[in-house]
C-alpha cells in the first residue's frame, strides 16, 4: 500500500530545486530517509546532484532530528536542510 510524505526543503536545497515542499508517494520498500533520497535522486539531474552526497545534509522527521538511516515509519513530514553553522 502506497503512503505519502510531505518533504520540506530549506536553504540551498530549496533554491536549487526551485520548490519549498512537495508531497511524495512512497512505495512499501521505502523504509529510511536514505531510501527516500535515493528515490528522489532518480527523478532527474537536479535531484541527483543535490542528493549525491546526502551525508552532508541534515534531516527531521515530524520536526525531530533524524539520520539518513532513520526509519520513515508513519512520519508525515520530512525536512531536508544543510548543516547550520553559528558565528
Amino acid at each position: 500500500m502506497a503512503r505519502s510524505i510531505n518533504i520540506v526543503y530549506f536553504a540551498w536545497v530549496r533554491e536549487r530545486l526551485g520548490i519549498d515542499q512537495e508531497q511524495v508517494e512512497l512505495d512499501d520498500e521505502i523504509e529510511s530517509i536514505a531510501d527516500v533520497l535515493a528515490m528522489l535522486a532518480e527523478r532527474d539531474d537536479r535531484y541527483a546532484e543535490i542528493f549525491a552526497d546526502f551525508e552532508k545534509l541534515r534531516f527531521a522527521l515530524d520536526q525531530d532530528y533524524g539520520l539518513s538511516t532513520s526509519s520513515i515509519g508513519s512520519a508525515k513530514e520530512l525536512a531536508i536542510f544543510p548543516p547550520v553553522t553559528g558565528g
